[in-house]
């Protein structure tokens, strides 16, 4: 009898599975639980079903690739193959590829990608901003070898023709689209002279629209600080960028339409409001021209005397009862001053200088009072009722009048 190890006896059973044809490519359905994405990027999980579970691991290569995000609870389909994990000494499944069952897997991952944007208010009306009247320059994001590129230019050049185009050439489709369209929705932002962005292609399968249903392009949509009008498809496709854009048109030529106005149109609204605008002038003035016509006929203009006649005399008793009052006023006035003005004269120093007494200074304009404050030789002023004289002190008496 020969004795195996266990490592032997591992080996062996994964040759024999790895060897058998049914399990080298295989589908299995069940339902998903124990999920775990590791920070490797590999996916964990147990398929499971009524009776019985199978371990299943997607590495991140494959992973990588899913357009919905796998959840407990989850009827899948996976793709793989079935091997054995020998540390473990467990069978488990190899996932190549994952749908969920039933239901379409972009149906998935578009409802799940919708629900978190909804959730960061992405979505909002009010963060929405309104498409420029008459932009100067207009910015395309889209294929540049489409149908839809041709119709754009062809209608908004015949609606606007002064309007400037700059075209941004991207991938609409495939792996390599929503990198494309997203760093294009930048690098306009970054010219700082568009007014509004369209960003959109032409009709196709769900497949072939799905950048438009990436949250790299939703994204850069938010972040763009231009305006967006998004214009994918056919009238009934909607997408994550309509959602998510200012504006949705539903087709890239409808996006032409509603981006600028139509010359003609424009020029015909001009045309009405200019006529608008001089028939008002000419109905004000025809107005104002009755209004002074009924001025003029009107009877106190016509007979002026009318108004002023009862009280021509009024006014002119008023008249003289004003100067009368005036007069009044100024003698009473004139008579008051007077008074006061004889009142000042008797008080006045002048007055009594004027019977005899005089005003003796210093050299130093000090008036002198007393005798003793002066010295034998100093010159003296005396200012008389009628002028002034230079004196000097020869001799002095110092009496204190009224003193016995």
């Amino acid at each position: 009898m020969k004795i195996l190890s266990v490592s032997e006896v591992t080996k062996y059973i994964k040759d024999k599975i790895e060897n058998d044809f049914l399990l080298a490519n295989i589908w299995v359905k069940g339902e998903i639980s124990n999920l775990k994405n590791h920070s490797s990027g590999h996916v964990y999980l147990t398929l499971k079903d009524r009776d019985a579970c199978l371990k299943v691991v997607m590495f991140r290569s494959r992973a990588k690739g899913l357009l919905f995000r796998p959840e407990n609870g989850m009827s899948v389909v996976i793709r793989g193959y079935i091997s054995v994990y020998e540390r473990d000494g467990s069978y488990q499944l190899y996932a190549e590829g994952m749908e969920p069952e039933g239901i379409g897997a972009l149906y998935i991952a578009f409802e799940q990608l919708k629900q978190k944007l909804a959730a960061r208010g992405l979505f909002d009306p009010g963060r929405k901003r309104p498409i420029p009247r008459i932009p100067k320059v207009v910015g395309i994001i889209t294929s540049p070898t489409g149908a839809a590129v041709q119709d754009m230019l062809n209608i908004i050049r015949r609606r606007w023709p002064k309007v400037q185009i700059i075209l941004a050439p991207v991938l609409v489709q495939g792996e390599g689209a929503p990198a494309s369209i997203a760093r294009a929705i930048a690098q306009m932002n970054g010219l700082h002279n568009i007014d509004v962005l369209i960003v959109g292609r032409g009709g196709g399968s769900l497949e072939e629209l799905w950048a438009f249903n990436t949250e790299e392009v939703a994204l850069a949509i938010a972040n763009s600080q231009i305006p967006v009008i998004s214009a994918v498809g056919h009238e009934t496709d909607y997408t994550i960028a309509d959602m998510v854009a200012d504006l949705r048109a539903p087709t890239p030529s409808a996006a032409a339409e509603l981006v600028v106005p139509d010359c003609r149109e424009m020029a015909r609204y001009l045309q009405g409001l200019e006529q608008r605008l001089v028939k008002g002038m000419a109905n004000g003035l025809e107005r104002a021209r009755q209004r002074v016509k009924n001025c003029t006929d009107s009877q106190p203009l016509r007979r002026p005397y009318l108004i002023t006649g009862n009280r021509q005399q009024t006014v002119d008793m008023l008249t003289s009862n004003l100067q009368r009052a005036g007069k009044l006023l100024l003698a009473d006035k004139t008579a008051l001053l007077a008074g006061l003005a004889g009142k000042l004269h008797v008080l006045s120093p002048l007055a009594t200088m004027a019977r005899g007494y005089s005003i003796c200074t210093t050299s130093e304009g000090k008036v002198v009072t007393d005798a003793g404050s002066l010295a034998i030789g100093q010159t003296v002023h005396v200012l008389l009722s009628k002028g002034e004289i230079g004196c000097k002190v020869e001799s002095k008496f110092e009496v204190a009048w009224g003193e016995k």
